[in-house]
């Protein structure tokens, strides 16, 4: 009984001290415009989800005060911006990054956000990167796993990773429907949404052609979260490797060594399946807290907040994540630059 009731104190301990600390850094917002143009561009039942949850700024904070979240980074949630028309992308992201920007400045304490750009339209996410940044206050960027069929690694991306290098910047990764998603007469061949497994799978091959193709060693200045506790990625580091060293690099271990560079967010379900793996490929350091709001619903939120406090006593994790977001974000990144000799 002693060993429930230290255990159970513990616990207790653990979520008292989280209380008012989270750092959520994988969350959304729908602003009402962008919900519409989601409507017209035919993504009502965007990733095969069965509706648009509701967003408003009011909901939000009234929310983060419920789940103990003291600020959110937002983004813009799979598709992105991008609907087929450059032109039109470059209008949208200027309209979500800049509402992005009143909310953060609205509430500097609640909210930053994470960039939208128009990709895979590279000289309009170029000029976008540099207005969200040096007039807006972006936090990141927020990328999808795939550009319409344009992967990270890709050498199409190369002018875009080298700006972002350059400014030491945040990439917050987002899976989306994978490029290979239509079956027959142009349609999702099963009857589920792709978040199902797609998006983990997506996420795999996303993170692996980032890493095979050589982008984090050319750009090492880049700091990329990667969703929903690295998705398959921990369980297949070593065949990865394997395989790897033979058509990428030729490192021993090229994936490990990615996997200790990434930083990962515990968005969906992280217990008992994910946590554990994770855990042995990267430093809790890299790790962060995520909640999927509003796509998650907030209930689904709290019992996964519960699972998270609890583990952190068990693991010695002890939910650094909320101070790892803190020192992600800050300004002053001197110590990457002088280690790079810049």
């Amino acid at each position: 009984m002693t060993d429930t009731h230290e255990h159970a104190a513990a616990c207790s301990g653990a979520s008292a001290r989280v209380a008012g600390s989270r750092v959520d850094v994988h969350c959304h917002y729908i602003p009402d415009f962008y919900h519409e143009a989601l409507m017209a561009n035919g993504h009502a039942k965007t990733d095969g989800v069965p509706f648009i949850p509701p967003w408003s700024e009011e909901e939000a904070l009234e929310v983060m005060d419920q789940l103990g979240v003291k600020k959110q980074y937002l983004s813009v949630s799979s598709p992105g911006v991008h609907f087929g028309s450059d032109a039109a992308a470059r209008d949208l992201a200027r309209r979500v990054n800049e509402e992005g920007a009143r909310l953060s400045h609205a509430h500097p304490e609640r909210f930053g956000f994470f960039a939208s750009t128009p990709l895979p339209d590279v000289g309009g996410a170029l000029t976008e990167i540099s207005y969200a940044f040096d007039h807006l206050g972006a936090a990141g960027v927020v990328f999808m796993t795939n550009f319409h069929g344009i992967y990270h690694g890709d050498e199409l991306l190369e002018p875009v990773y080298a700006e972002l290098d350059r400014r030491n910047a945040v990439i917050f990764l987002h899976p989306t429907s994978p490029a290979t998603s239509s079956g027959r007469g142009g349609r999702w061949p099963m009857p589920y949404p792709r978040s199902l497994g797609e998006f983990l799978f997506d996420t795999t091959r996303s993170v692996t052609h980032l890493v095979v193709s050589g982008v984090l060693d050319r750009y090492r200045n880049l700091r990329v979260i990667v969703p929903y506790a690295g998705a398959a990625l921990p369980v297949m580091a070593s065949g990865m490797d394997l395989v790897g060293r033979r058509v990428g690099s030729g490192k021993p271990h090229m994936v490990h060594d990615a996997l200790r560079r990434l930083h990962f967010d515990l968005a969906g379900l992280p217990l008992p399946d994910m946590l554990a793996p994770l855990l042995r490929v990267t430093d809790p350091t890299q790790i962060h807290y995520g909640t999927d709001y509003p796509f998650t619903p907030v209930p689904e939120i709290e019992r996964i907040a519960a699972q998270l406090d609890n583990a952190a006593v068990l693991t010695g994790l002890e939910l650094a994540m909320y101070g790892n977001s803190e020192a992600l974000f800050r300004s002053d990144r001197s110590d990457v630059r002088n280690s790079q000799g810049r």
